[in-house]
């Protein structure tokens, strides 16, 4: 039955009548239960926000002095010597790039400078540019396939008006040939670090990562509970060291492969080259001892 409600104004309160079953005292029952509940639960929230500030009261002051420097020195020993490792691999083949930079840039620049001068035809511009330009791995060669030819001729007795036999071509040519090996790996040298630290420092910093994680959870156990000033230092200590393996690992990987396209060009113009001199060195030449002629020119 639908009960009949008379609303008497703002200020008025609902009233029922008999047909509904309800009086006001049972209304003010349910009402005065209602409010005791709000009550209750608002007391319960009050006293959880004073705890609740507290705890973030007594976090602020470690959250505030987390910068990487101090969550360093307070890291584990096993997670400072991992930094220390990547540091050191960071350190090292930033030195080698800028090394290596210089040392492919001069080669090219040197190189191209030599060719020019040997492709005019002046032997004694030749020999003298290559001693100056000492950098270029061709004028390398040169020099030393000189050497050979001019000692050729002097202990083989050699004729002024004769080229090598197959026995002096054949000594000639491997001559030649080591020295073009050897400026290659000069030229290479160094740059198995680089690889070996893009390849092998994001696994250590992986590990300082482990063993982070690990310290965090050896904390949880240890305080009984998971609050953040439990894990953050373990937590952040595992992140900074996976920072530093990426830090040395990808710089060394991107020159890594910029050097070794760099080198394919001059190992090209070296084997060019090496072919180009054997051919020159074994004509008839006139070579004495102590003659200062550029081969074939």
């Amino acid at each position: 039955m639908m009960a009949r409600l008379a609303v008497l104004g703002p200020s008025s309160a609902f009233q029922s009548t008999p047909e509904a079953g309800w009086d006001s005292t049972g209304l003010a029952a349910v009402v005065d239960a209602a409010v005791g509940a709000v009550s209750a639960v608002a007391g319960t929230a009050a006293g959880a926000v004073p705890s609740v500030a507290g705890a973030a009261t007594e976090l602020a002051p470690r959250l505030a002095s987390m910068d990487p420097l101090s969550l360093i020195w307070e890291a584990s020993w096993l997670v400072q010597g991992v930094m220390a490792l990547l540091a050191l691999f960071s350190i090292v083949s930033w030195a080698v790039i800028f090394v290596k930079s210089r040392e492919l840039k001069a080669a090219e620049r040197d190189s191209d400078l030599f060719l020019e001068i040997y492709h005019e035809g002046s032997s004694d511009s030749a020999y003298e540019a290559a001693r100056e330009l000492r950098r270029s791995p061709l004028a390398k060669i040169f020099l030393a396939a000189y050497r050979e030819r001019t000692r050729i001729a002097k202990y083989a007795k050699a004729s002024a008006g004769n080229g090598l036999d197959t026995d002096q071509r054949h000594r000639l040519s491997q001559h030649i040939l080591w020295n073009a090996q050897e400026e290659a790996r000069r030229l290479e040298s160094r740059l198995t670090f680089l690889a070996t630290t893009g390849s092998a420092t994001p696994f250590i910093g992986l590990f300082g990562t482990v063993v982070g994680i690990i310290n965090a959870f050896t904390g949880i156990g240890a305080a009984g509970s998971a609050s953040l000033a439990v894990v953050a230092p373990g937590i952040a200590e595992a992140l900074i060291a996976t920072a530093l393996g990426l830090f040395a690992a990808i710089p060394a990987t991107i020159f890594y492969n910029g050097f070794v396209g760099r080198l394919r060009g001059v190992h090209g113009a070296i084997e060019i080259y090496a072919n180009e001199l054997e051919g020159d060195l074994a004509r008839p030449l006139g070579f004495a001892a102590g003659d200062r002629q550029a081969a074939g020119r």
